[in-house]
């Protein structure tokens, strides 16, 4: 496939007239704007006006024909050239250039025409303006002379200012700057006219090729070189491009960046000067020469003009990448770059690069596919809206992208080949995951989101499907809920609802999964999941809705929505509208008063009663069901016993007011205790608990880490008690022996019955007197130990009193800085020497331990 790079459109047509005798030939050709000068072979100057529309493809509308001017002789105008600068014409007819005005085409007077030349070109480059008068330069040769002339021309006069020497006649002359590219009748050579030096190029067959000599671009020359090559050569004579290869009949070549066109009889060629190919072929016949402007290119025949449009380059890259033509695509890309506003380019590029991506997507090369997407910023649109069922989703989006020639029906490739389609689903997920949340994915989150959503919904992916409706998302409620509905997703539903901040709506939608009301097996806990989300709600409303619900189904979880809250979250209720809620839920009502006494460490005396007496509530119910000593009864009375001996906030008349009618000794026995009635509290665990080891813990837990006196008491209490009922006798033993260390055997002994015998409680005696003995043997261990002490203190003394200390003159206290006069001093083991009265023990509390010691040894000493 050959690219269009122009478009051909008719310019202008001068038909013939029937009545006359019409010798009307164009010969040549010149442009500037919207005017067109055409110069013909019986030395007419025609001007034309092409219509203000810059669109010349459109040919309904005909240039408007200005003014002519007959030169006189019969001679061809064989060059034209405009300097609009000046407002000048310039025409080479019969051997002479002649200056017009640009517009009414009258000869210029104060301009006389300069005789004797074959061809002139004008050096734009060399255009210089000051305050007082505008000029260029312009070149002037003739095939008969070796000599090359440079003139000024300005508004009203042009001087020949310089001439040069030539090696051989020119036959043609291209200008840049100070630069003259010159064919000759077998070479061609560059010559510099300021510094007068000459470069050589490469020779040429004038018989057997057309002489091309023209400028292509900024410094540098295009040329019909030897076999048929079309040469570029920068003003330096080196050659940056390779050379294009074209046929040995070229009529005429100029260059139309990035194109060279060349005219031969039958066409016109188009070649790229980034990769010398040829793209385009032109049909013409008795084409005569071309004229390149930076709109385009002109062709002229005998009688009409075309116009040669460039195609835009987006259209021609576009067209490129659609026949996967990706290099030859990026190589025109950068041939224009410089021709190309810096946004336009990277554009480009970019379409370039997704387009190369998509021709990767539809061979199965999905990491090299990636790659482009993500290096070309691909729309994730374009890509979403290729799937089948995925287009409702970008219904506003309208691709910017060319169909790549050999895409893919994925619908068709679904039914076909599932397989290979599974495999391009994954890539669109893939892809998806890679750049949502970034720059490329930002301005199309919601579709991102939503393709996600329906791809995991519709593969039954529950993991990825939950972790992307749980993360702040951009799905489309109208678009995903139906969805959702129609596979049963109710739970991921109500995720969905929740990560828009629909509470009530996702909470609601649970509530029914658990009600039975919706179906979805897709997770087992929503009851705990409800309960969890309402616990991190800070919507006061959204948790009362629910709160009611929540507890009535299960009191122990339910309860969790006001005590798993955050520390920061324990403000968002009042307690006392909490407690006052609960008041109709008693489990949930006790574990929260745990939660505030436990927990938060509340100090409230209401909190701690409240407890306590829902402990109360909460054991005698379980007793009536006949649950008392199971591990849910006994556990509550274990923490109702811990309460009231641990805690000092509690009211004491009101928790024993609710726990006196019951069966709860222990804890009356625990009430009188704390109420400093330790002989009721025992009689009450002694005569009415009946249970004699809670009895002896009390005793215990009493004395807890008060004097020993405290315990002695409580046990000789508990002892008489016991010795009170002849019952109780044996348990009287019981106690002596299992608590030897908690009598004062003096004091047992007298309150023992005489009728004991010492038999009986010979156990007791004998531990009463290992524990004295024991005792009595540990007084006198520590008293050795303190003595070993004292030893080292005194060797350590010894050691500091048996050096001398040579007392001089000038030699002051180290405390109070006056000088030691008197022989008695003190000196620490760090060597420092005070007074007396300043080391004394009184004056060094200050000091460390040793520092004092040393003091007191050394004092001691004098």
């Amino acid at each position: 496939m050959s690219l269009k790079a122009f478009t051909q459109v008719q310019v202008y047509e001068k038909l013939p007239n029937p009545k006359e005798k019409d010798k009307f030939s164009i010969h040549s050709l010149e442009c500037y704007d919207r005017n067109i000068y055409i110069g013909t072979k019986d030395s007419l100057v025609q001007h034309l006006i092409l219509p203000s529309s810059s669109d010349t493809k459109d040919s309904s509308q005909s240039p408007r024909e200005g003014r002519m001017k007959l030169l006189g002789s019969s001679s061809p105008v064989t060059q034209l050239r405009v300097i609009p600068v000046l407002n000048h014409l310039l025409v080479l007819w019969d051997r002479s250039v002649s200056a017009l005005n640009m517009f009414s085409l009258e000869p210029l007077p104060f301009l006389k025409r300069i005789q004797h030349v074959s061809f002139f070109e004008v050096c734009e480059s060399a255009l210089s303006t000051s305050s007082q008068s505008v000029c260029v330069e312009l070149v002037t040769a003739s095939s008969r002379s070796r000599v090359v002339r440079i003139h000024v021309v300005g508004v009203e006069r042009w001087d020949c200012v310089k001439e040069v020497s030539l090696p051989q006649e020119p036959v043609a002359l291209a200008v840049y700057d100070n630069t003259l590219c010159v064919a000759t009748s077998d070479r061609y050579f560059l010559h510099d006219h300021k510094s007068g030096s000459t470069v050589d190029l490469f020779p040429h067959n004038l018989s057997r090729q057309n002489i091309i000599v023209s400028t292509a671009g900024k410094g540098e020359f295009l040329l019909n070189g030897p076999g048929s090559l079309g040469m570029f050569v920068m003003k330096n004579g080196i050659c940056q491009r390779p050379p294009v290869q074209w046929s040995e009949e070229l009529l005429a070549a100029v260059v139309c960046y990035p194109y060279i066109l060349a005219l031969q009889p039958q066409a016109l060629y188009v070649y790229s000067m980034v990769d010398q190919h040829l793209k385009q072929t032109v049909p013409l016949l008795r084409a005569r020469g071309l004229l390149s402007t930076t709109e385009g290119v002109y062709v002229f025949m005998e009688r009409e003009i075309l116009g040669l449009s460039h195609v835009p380059f987006e259209e021609q890259i576009q067209t490129l990448v659609r026949y996967e033509r990706v290099e030859e695509a990026l190589g025109l890309l950068g041939g224009v770059q410089a021709h190309l506003p810096q946004v336009s380019y990277k554009e480009l590029h970019k379409i370039i690069t997704c387009m190369d991506g998509f021709i990767k997507f539809y061979q199965g090369s999905f990491s090299e596919a990636k790659e482009l997407f993500i290096k070309g910023e691909l729309d994730p649109r374009e890509l979403i809206s290729l799937y089948p069922e995925m287009e409702p989703l970008c219904e506003t989006f309208h691709s910017q992208l060319v169909k790549v020639n050999n895409a893919k029906e994925l619908l068709a490739l679904r039914q076909e080949d599932r397989t290979t389609f599974q495999q391009y689903l994954d890539f669109l997920g893939d892809f998806l995951m890679v750049v949502r949340g970034t720059k490329q994915g930002v301005e199309c989150s919601e579709d991102i989101d939503t393709a996600q959503l329906r791809m995991y919904t519709e593969q039954g992916d529950r993991v990825d499907l939950d972790a992307l409706v749980s993360s702040p998302n951009s799905c489309s409620i109208d678009k995903c809920v139906p969805l959702l509905e129609l596979h049963k997703r109710f739970f991921t539903l109500g995720l969905l609802y929740q990560s828009h901040g629909h509470h009530i709506k996702a909470i609601q939608t649970w509530v029914k999964i658990t009600d039975g009301q919706y179906e979805d097996s897709s997770c087992s806990n929503v009851y705990e999941h409800i309960v969890r989300t309402l616990s991190r709600l800070k919507q006061r409303d959204v948790v009362w809705t629910f709160a009611d619900w929540a507890l009535q189904r299960n009191q122990e979880v339910g309860i969790q929505i006001f005590t798993k809250r955050d520390p920061e979250d324990q403000d968002t209720f009042a307690q006392e509208d909490v407690l006052t809620f609960l008041k109709n839920y008693s489990l949930a009502l006790m574990l929260f008063l745990e939660f505030l006494v436990h927990d938060l460490k509340s100090k409230e005396e209401k909190h701690h009663t409240l407890l306590a007496t829902a402990y109360v509530t909460h054991i005698l119910r379980a007793l009536q069901n006949g649950k008392g000593t199971d591990s849910d009864g006994g556990m509550t009375r274990d923490k109702l016993q811990q309460l009231l001996w641990q805690s000092s906030l509690y009211d004491t008349m009101t928790v024993h007011e609710a726990i006196q009618p019951t069966v709860l000794h222990t804890e009356q026995a625990i009430l009188l205790g704390r109420a400093g009635d330790h002989y009721q509290a025992l009689q009450t665990l002694v005569h009415k608990e009946r249970d004699l080891q809670v009895a002896g813990a009390y005793c215990r837990r009493a004395a807890g880490w008060q004097e020993r006196e405290l315990e002695h008491t409580l046990f000789l209490t508990l002892l008489r008690i016991y010795l009170g009922s002849n019952e109780l006798a044996s348990a009287a033993v019981d106690l002596l022996n299992a608590n030897t260390a908690a009598f004062d055997l003096d004091t047992v002994l007298q309150v023992l019955p005489d009728s004991w015998s010492v038999q009986l409680v010979s156990q007791f005696l004998l531990g009463s007197l290992r524990g004295t003995f024991h005792q009595r043997r540990m007084a006198g261990v520590e008293r050795g130990l303190a003595q070993v002490e004292l030893l080292r203190h005194k060797y350590t003394w010894a050691q500091a009193s048996k050096r001398m200390l040579k007392l001089d003159k000038g030699l002051v206290c180290n405390t109070c800085q006056k000088d030691l006069t008197e022989p008695e001093f003190v000196c620490s083991l760090r060597g420092e020497l005070v007074h007396t009265n300043c080391g004394s023990y009184t004056d060094t509390a200050t000091k460390g331990p040793d520092d004092i010691m040393s003091v007191i040894l050394l004092l001691t000493q004098v």
